[in-house]
């Protein structure tokens, strides 16, 4: 299966720098918007037979356009909202900020036990985004999207491709609206094929 994994379009959260995962959580700003709207043409040439958006808006307006251009309907799953931020929610300063995403590369590097202060496991957040992953493949669909935010796919990505990691993660932001490609199966694992439209180095066994 081929794996889209998109980040919505901006939000006024973003543009404060506040870790915001509520839910619905905030729309998109003007620039978001737009953001949105340029989907579509950039991934023109994928042959996209299925597409999933989170619970939080920013995510289902920023599939929105995605969905009428190919002239489907979204699936809205509560399993691939963002990563619960806990203690930290709307939060913006360095310290608090550096602790989420500390905490997410850990979870990538193996260490899935460790918990957001006053939210999920990595273990949790896993499960809930292989959920999602898992229906998508059981229904056999060859090349998805899904929407969703700008942590949880990274960490997803980072800790599922084999390709990727937690340098990997840590080293490469996701801008709104960017996008990972991804081939794979629950089953045979996966491989990162380009992030924000670079592509990414083949996964080499070990000697």
């Amino acid at each position: 299966m081929r794996l889209i994994l998109i980040r919505h379009g901006q939000t006024p959260s973003n543009v404060l720098g506040l870790i915001d995962t509520r839910i619905p959580g905030p729309g998109l700003t003007d620039l978001g918007i737009n953001q949105a709207a340029t989907i579509p043409s950039t991934l023109a040439d994928e042959s996209i037979d299925a597409l999933f958006a989170s619970v939080q808006v920013r995510s289902q307006l920023t599939a929105a356009p995605l969905a009428k251009a190919l002239g489907l309907d979204v699936a809205v799953r509560r399993e691939i909202r963002e990563i619960d931020s806990g203690d930290l929610e709307m939060l913006g300063d360095a310290d608090s900020v550096r602790t989420y995403m500390t905490t997410i590369y850990q979870w990538v590097a193996g260490d899935h036990g460790l918990r957001m202060p006053g939210g999920e496991s990595g273990l949790e957040v896993f499960a809930r985004f292989d959920e999602v992953v898992a229906e998508a493949d059981a229904a056999g669909h060859e090349t998805v999207a899904i929407v969703a935010h700008g942590a949880i796919i990274r960490m997803w990505a980072g800790g599922r491709a084999r390709n990727t990691g937690a340098e990997f993660t840590a080293q490469n932001i996701l801008e709104n609206a960017g996008i990972v490609i991804l081939e794979g199966s629950p089953a045979a694992g996966w491989d990162a094929l380009s992030w924000m439209g670079e592509a990414v180095a083949p996964f080499v066994p070990a000697p």
